[in-house]
């Protein structure tokens, strides 16, 4: 019983402990009985300050196990610019629909531009990374193939993230790239 009531007792430091973010320590006392507190005893010589992952600050953590494995093996980047509207809002929905994870990337200074054709190699955009693969200008199959092939789901099996709204219009880039 009273090996019951410590491990609750335990239980109901860690989950507390967890969520305000304090700190838990393990001690173990002189009669060797092992205690968890926030503070530990002041007679107590050594404790081992315990260390918690906060899972929900982790992005990835509702995605599935192969959506996880994908993204970690074969990252994906969407290059956009201010004159690519439908094109690049059809990559974001189909990314979302996919429940593709992606970083996305807008292309606003020259520097960014040149160095962009020049990974490249084109000058349409959308672009899209898959891993280190390149893929530019919106076409449907050959970005879907490109995902299957990193084993990113063909739907998301899960709530995927809301589409991202189609960025307000500014200057146009010089050089800008072909639809």
């Amino acid at each position: 019983m009273r090996l019951l009531v410590s491990l609750s007792l335990a239980t109901a430091l860690l989950l507390a402990a967890n969520a305000q973010g304090a700190g838990l320590y393990r001690w173990v006392d002189a009669n060797g009985e092992i205690h968890y507190g926030d503070v530990p005893a002041p007679e107590v010589k050594q404790a081992e300050k315990k260390k918690f992952s906060d899972v929900t600050s982790a992005p990835d953590a509702a995605l599935p196990f192969e959506a996880r494995r994908a993204a970690q093996n074969f990252p994906v980047t969407l290059y956009v610019a201010d004159n690519c509207v439908a094109p690049c809002q059809k990559a974001r929905d189909l990314l979302s629909k996919r429940g593709v994870p992606y970083t996305e990337k807008k292309l606003v200074t020259q520097a960014e531009t040149d160095q962009y054709r020049k990974d490249s190699a084109s000058d349409q955009t959308p672009g899209l990374t898959v891993g280190k693969e390149w893929h530019s200008g919106f076409q449907l199959e050959d970005w879907n193939a490109a995902l299957d092939f990193a084993g990113y789901p063909k739907v998301a099996p899960y709530r995927a993230p809301a589409p991202v709204p189609v960025p307000k219009s500014s200057p146009t880039i010089k050089g800008g790239s072909a639809q």
